[in-house]
């Protein structure tokens, strides 16, 4: 996702502002730097840091983002090199578990490096290349309007949830809902196709009726319901089943560090779990798990 991201940016900054782009596989940046222009390459995380005046990071896990921000505060001399009069901004857009954000922006804070905002976002790849994406904060309200200013260039909304790792509580308990979701609608989904009725029919009454959500509406799990969803593509694309078994994980995890006990949750991890590990339905979309309960297709 990052990628389209950064082609956005681009294209929305000003032409005398300096863009500085890093990734761990060189070929990514030397490609980019060719289809897009106007950027320069950063051979090390720490020449961002010491460069940039606002610094976005989008990365897989929580150790990534942990080790990444090691690199860009150490030493602790950020403060005297910060290049203009703005302070020093990092966003991570990551999805990551909110205990480990929190150590993130304390390390921030602390060494006086800057201001840390915790910023995951909604939309996935499709949103991310149409810049339609949805990001949700966690920061104070005086940073607000400077944060919505630099996500804006990404995406269509950017929604304030409260102090830091707000952005992403509100992240997990989403995604913890569309995973359910998901699995109720692919199990409504085989009901009513087995019942004999047809596919786009029942996905119509439900989707005008008090059965509506994300996946029976825009990522129907029956091939053929809704054009050009993964369903019809063999569940090519779309948010992995592996992407969604590391959102409920995280979301587990913030449950147990807040004593919330979901009842649900550990059960969709299971299905999520045998989805990823099976042939047929390991690396697609997660709207797979209607094959995963032997549905129709």
């Amino acid at each position: 996702m990052g990628y389209p991201m950064a082609r956005n940016l681009r294209a929305k900054i000003a032409e005398s502002d300096t863009m500085l782009i890093h990734d761990v596989n060189p070929a990514v940046t030397e490609k980019f730097k060719q289809e897009v222009g106007k950027v320069e390459i950063a051979e090390h995380v720490r020449e961002v840091a010491e460069t940039a005046t606002t610094i976005i990071t989008v990365l897989p896990e929580p150790h990534h983002v942990q080790n990444v921000y090691q690199q860009m505060l150490r030493p602790h001399t950020l403060r005297s090199e910060t290049p203009n009069t703005h302070e020093r901004l990092f966003i991570d857009c990551s999805t990551i578990d909110p205990k480990s954000s929190a150590e993130v922006a304390n390390a921030t804070h602390s060494s006086g490096s800057g201001k840390f905002v915790d910023a995951p976002m909604s939309g996935g790849v499709v949103g991310a290349s149409a810049g339609t994406l949805t990001f949700m904060i966690g920061c104070p309200p005086e940073g607000v309007d400077r944060v919505k200013e630099v996500l804006s260039l990404m995406g269509r909304r950017t929604v304030h949830l409260g102090p830091q790792t707000s952005g992403l509580k509100g992240k997990l308990a989403n995604n913890y809902l569309l995973a359910l979701n998901n699995i109720a609608t692919c199990e409504a989904m085989n009901m009513g196709i087995k019942w004999g009725l047809d596919g786009k029919v029942l996905a119509d009454m439900i989707n005008s009726a008090t059965g509506k959500c994300w996946p029976s509406e825009a990522n129907n799990p029956v091939p053929g319901v809704v054009e050009g969803a993964p369903a019809g593509k063999d569940y090519e694309g779309g948010f992995g089943t592996s992407l969604m078994l590391k959102d409920l994980g995280l979301a587990l995890t913030a449950c147990a560090q807040a004593d919330i006990v979901p009842h649900l949750g550990p059960h969709a991890r299971e299905i999520y779990a045998a989805c990823e590990g099976a042939e047929g339905t390991k690396g697609r979309d997660f709207s797979v798990v209607y094959r995963h309960l032997g549905g129709r297709e």
